[in-house]
């Protein structure tokens, strides 16, 4: 199960309701390409998105301000029901994510735990690198949840910053992105690892770049994201809990605390079809 998460509705003796959405959210858009893998594993689940776009990025935050940002999101989801919680920002999964479980009463579940496990699946050499934003590489996350599958992996962790307000103001392609991808690629090629974990859910949308300067500088070398495999253990935790609806008609509801035209452009890149109706809320 992705990060062992607790059964807190049964310990406390709350019974979910399967018809409920699922709740996701993320500091801002990024979040979008795990809404897209779980609506690909599980169409029939409705999906209520939060992107906290007021107050991105997280990945330069102190972890007291991410532990009161992620507490402010999973509050307003929660609040609107959901029947279980998808933290789709790596800054939060590192350093908030047991808190959000001892807080609610639902199944809360990161985007770490799978990144590391599909990175090890990849690597042949088990030299791993990861690249993160400030909060996640600080927070040492990724290199325990790799160790915690191999203890023989060896794993670079690297900042990069930059990569997220790139993403953010839709610069996906050209020069700027270019050279800051190669920079931040630059100590991963050093130590000569054979797959880079995005650990960030904002960087695949710079994969194609991130992708071709990497194998330009290090040859065979695969990149990995947690979205797909957070899809499929999601499914697998709403299979045991007995919270799936498969025969149901899915939909995504998208919040957001700010920028809601720019977000809407931006769904319909990444979602697909014509662009989604976005809903500005406080939090």
């Amino acid at each position: 199960m992705l990060d062992d998460a607790p059964e807190s509705g049964e310990r406390k003796g709350k019974r979910l309701d399967p018809r409920l959405p699922l709740g996701v959210f993320d500091s801002g858009l990024g979040g979008l390409t795990v809404v897209r893998e779980i609506a690909n594993a599980l169409p029939g689940e409705r999906i209520l998105y939060l992107g906290d776009t007021a107050r991105v990025p997280y990945g330069t935050r102190s972890a007291a301000t991410v532990v009161r940002y992620a507490q402010s999101c999973a509050r307003a989801l929660v609040d609107r029901g959901v029947k279980a919680l998808i933290v789709a920002c790596n800054t939060v999964s590192a350093v908030a994510l047991d808190v959000l479980r001892a807080d609610l009463d639902l199944p809360v579940l990161g985007v770490i735990e799978p990144g590391a496990r599909a990175a090890v699946a990849a690597s042949k050499t088990l030299r791993i690198g990861v690249l993160g934003t400030a909060g996640t590489v600080a927070s040492g996350a990724y290199p325990r949840a790799v160790l915690g599958v191999s203890t023989r992996a060896e794993i670079v962790a690297h900042a990069a910053p930059l990569l997220v307000p790139l993403v953010e103001e839709g610069w996906l392609d050209g020069e700027v992105p270019r050279l800051a991808i190669r920079r931040y690629l630059e100590p991963l090629a050093r130590a000569d690892v054979d797959v880079i974990v995005l650990g960030c859910t904002h960087y695949p949308l710079l994969r194609p770049l991130i992708e071709e300067e990497a194998r330009a500088m290090m040859g065979d070398v695969q990149v990995v994201d947690s979205a797909h495999a957070t899809a499929a253990e999601l499914s697998g935790v709403l299979r045991d809990r007995d919270l799936a609806i498969p025969e149901a008609r899915g939909d995504i509801e998208l919040l957001v605390t700010d920028r809601p035209r720019s977000f809407a452009e931006v769904t319909a890149r990444f979602l697909g079809g014509p662009p989604r109706e976005v809903h500005v809320i406080d939090l």
